[in-house]
């Protein structure tokens, strides 16, 4: 039998727990308090509670009672992607239904350590938690989207975007039902969103995105109030026409007319939020308009965001070269699209303003999660701080268990465009985290992955700062033998790679899918000692808590839920590739760690 210990229940005696039981250590009573950019070099303190034995601790002190180590816990397959996964249920082309296909298996990965036998009754746990990525919450009716480029590429806009909400709270409805970490049973001690929580930039979307994540009430509309004023009541054949008869490119190829669809997809809805804490990544699409422009002093397009005008044809042409132009990063702070849109004034149709459209700077991104409205579950911040605030970052570490800490870092370039980079001061704060924490396991979050940053768009704030890529990270990181995993997300598919090193310096870069874009998943990932020299990370996927199975008819949340997986799978020029090959889904990473 596994002997499973949860990070909630008494720790392994060592040097550091030795401590704390003498006296030399305090545990906080916060829930998982982010280590503040206050403190040296953002370091762990020798007072920071891990976020499980906080959780576990306010819970025994709000129900009167001591704290126990919990009951054995088994492990389990329901609600995850090692039980069965949404799939078409027949048909190779047209409109296809989902229904419920077989699961994905677990595959051991030994590139950078052997798997030993009998690890499976050695192993203890060290940390349990949930990864999200990419929910790109979306203000679908927002005048600055880039619907008609879908004339010349089909995946410039998707049908199921009016439902990024439903989806997303059906997957924290997911999250909620699990019972502990599938592989040990170990309770799972918190949340990471990995960037892109919103699409445009917009405050309605980041409004959004908090009560997604803390429980509230959510109208997803703007605008109109009481009416859909997007381009999928535009009348462009363009576009899915969803309540309307006309025969759409879409209809033409099979998806259905659903009378009721829009007014039900702006309807009030209820997320339950998060029962665990949650700590929060930015990207691209968080940090830029569009997800590409660093067009935040532009008073013209932020202007354009909240005003009466919407552009939603234009001709191939201009189409192309604009896409060209996002693409190769030749107008970062969005001058050509500004110029593009000024051109066609006269083509856009009236909408209604709306003031909570505007894009939103750091530093009110930075208020809203610091905001006590949004607390939730916890931690005040979800990771940042009134340092962060005081210094303009949006970086920090947090201890996630007694020895192991989280890294979040944030490779948006506020220069511009949808690639990653971090400058010089982040780098060398990484670095300084990673020496300074040495007895500690890390594991490093951002939102771009290691092969997309590569964006050398000087940081308007720091124009003189040095940029930095992937492979600076890579190595930066690789000369650390306490590094374990890079998590992250950005390209919407799932791919896990091993980083070689010598001297135990090797680790895992883990690339989880979004949640906009078919097969719309998350990642549950188990930091276990298997007590022979090596660690193993276990990685799980899992889907939101919608059925797989749709009905046109079914116009309930739950029903829109599961009709934007299934919208998302029939998507035209959608990537059918995003699911990743057996190795990049549910598997078993072994490491070798001194």
């Amino acid at each position: 039998m596994s002997r499973i210990r949860s990070v909630a229940a008494v720790p392994a005696l060592n040097r550091r727990t030795l401590l704390a039981a003498t006296g030399a250590v305090s545990l906080s009573t916060g829930i998982g308090l982010a280590l503040r950019p206050d403190s040296a070099a953002h370091a762990a303190t020798p007072g920071q509670a891990p976020v499980a034995d906080s959780l576990a601790h306010n819970g025994a002190e709000a129900s009167g009672v001591s704290p126990l180590a919990p009951a054995e816990l088994a492990p389990y397959t329901r609600g995850t992607t090692l039980r069965g996964v949404a799939a078409p249920r027949s048909g190779s082309s047209g409109y296809r239904r989902l229904g419920d296909g077989p699961g994905w298996k677990r595959l051991v990965r030994d590139e950078l350590a052997s798997a030993k036998s009998g690890r499976a009754d050695r192993r203890t746990t060290l940390a349990a938690f949930v990864q999200l990525t990419d929910l790109h919450l979306m203000d679908a009716q927002h005048p600055l989207r880039l619907e008609y480029l879908r004339s010349q590429n089909k995946s410039a806009w998707r049908p199921q975007e009016t439902l990024s909400v439903a989806g997303a709270v059906s997957l924290i409805e997911r999250v909620n039902s699990l019972r502990g970490a599938p592989v040990t049973g170990s309770p799972l001690h918190f949340v990471m969103t990995t960037g892109d929580n919103t699409d445009n930039n917009s405050k309605t979307e980041l409004e959004w995105f908090l009560k997604v994540m803390s429980g509230g009430r959510i109208t997803p509309n703007s605008g109109d109030p009481r009416h859909y004023e997007g381009v999928q009541a535009s009348g462009l054949k363009t576009y899915w026409q969803p309540d309307a008869a006309l025969r759409d490119a879409d209809k033409q190829l099979g998806f259905p007319r659903i009378e009721g669809f829009l007014e039900a997809a702006i309807r009030e809805l209820q997320s339950p939020g998060l029962k665990l804490p949650w700590y929060s990544t930015v990207g691209n699409h968080d940090a830029l308009p569009l997800g590409c422009y660093g067009s935040r002093g532009d008073s013209y397009l932020t202007d354009f965001a909240v005003g009466g005008k919407k552009l939603m044809s234009l001709p191939a042409a201009e189409c192309t070269a604009l896409q060209k132009s996002i693409k190769n990063g030749t107008s970062p702070k969005g001058k050509e699209f500004r110029d593009l849109l000024k051109a066609h004034t006269r083509d856009m149709r009236s909408v209604t303003p709306d003031e909570n459209r505007a894009p939103f700077t750091p530093a009110e991104y930075l208020k809203a999660h610091l905001d006590p409205a949004n607390t939730g579950p916890g931690p005040i911040g979800h990771g940042y701080s009134s340092a962060n605030l005081a210094a303009g970052t949006q970086y920090y570490t947090f201890r996630i268990a007694e020895d192991v800490i989280g890294v979040s870092l944030d490779t948006t370039d506020p220069g511009g465009h949808y690639a990653g980079s971090i400058g010089t001061a982040q780098l060398r704060w990484l670095e300084k985290t990673l020496r300074e924490n040495k007895d500690s396991y890390v594991i490093v979050f951002s939102h771009h992955t290691s092969k997309t940053m590569d964006n050398g768009h000087a940081d308007p704030a720091h124009p003189a700062e040095k940029r930095h890529g992937g492979d600076d990270v890579i190595a930066l990181l690789a000369s650390f033998s306490n590094v374990l995993a890079w998590v992250n997300g950005h390209t919407h598919k799932n791919e896990i790679i091993p980083h070689a090193a010598p001297g135990n310096r090797s680790f895992w870069e883990i690339c989880t899918a979004s949640h906009v874009d078919f097969p719309q998943l998350a990642r549950v990932i188990e930091l276990v000692d298997n007590k022979d020299g090596t660690l193993s990370l276990f990685t799980t996927l899992i889907e939101s808590a919608a059925p797989h199975a749709t009905d046109f008819t079914d116009l309930t949340q739950t029903g829109l839920a599961a009709l934007y997986r299934e919208l998302s799978f029939n998507a035209p020029g959608a990537r059918t590739d995003l699911s990743g090959a057996s190795r990049d889904r549910n598997t078993e990473l072994v490491l070798k760690k001194g």
